[in-house]
């Protein structure tokens, strides 16, 4: 990805993309409406070919939101590429990917499930590793630790 300009990406995306970053650090960075062509087409064009999804994650910018980060690999071309999108902390949703990708189903309810992020579209929207009443996501910088008794 590295041979791709900016303005290059964002015409062969047809999306407003940003990239930041240098070297290992590079993202590129896509708006949450655009998310899911940018995705596919990531997958479906032979200059991208980024078949597998080898991490989804998410950051806690704290009042600039939530950003979810999806870590693509393709195995054509043998490179990766890290992608970003935001979202408001106040509405912390984000497309689902598993209609493009299905094994982002236990990442993103991992991250649902630690950060408070939802995917709009899942099939399986629930906790994954903590249990249903647990209250909270322990992940996120506001949240506050119980004491032990």
């Amino acid at each position: 990805m590295d041979q791709f300009s900016q303005d290059e990406l964002a015409a062969r995306l047809q999306a407003e993309v940003e990239v930041s970053g240098e070297g290992v650090s590079r993202a590129v960075v896509v708006p949450k409406e655009q998310l899911l062509a940018v995705m596919e087409k990531l997958l479906r064009e032979p200059d991208f070919a980024f078949d597998m999804l080898s991490d989804l994650t998410s950051v806690d910018r704290k009042d600039a939101g939530f950003e979810v980060v999806y870590q693509l690999f393709s195995l054509k071309h043998l490179c990766d590429l890290r992608v970003k999108t935001r979202t408001a902390a106040e509405e912390a949703q984000v497309p689902t990917v598993t209609g493009i990708w299905p094994g982002a189903d236990w990442m993103e309810r991992e991250v649902f499930d630690l950060m408070g992020v939802t995917f709009a579209g899942h099939p399986n929207m629930t906790r994954l590793l903590l249990p249903d009443e647990f209250e909270g996501h322990p992940l996120r910088k506001d949240f506050k630790l119980q004491p032990r008794a």
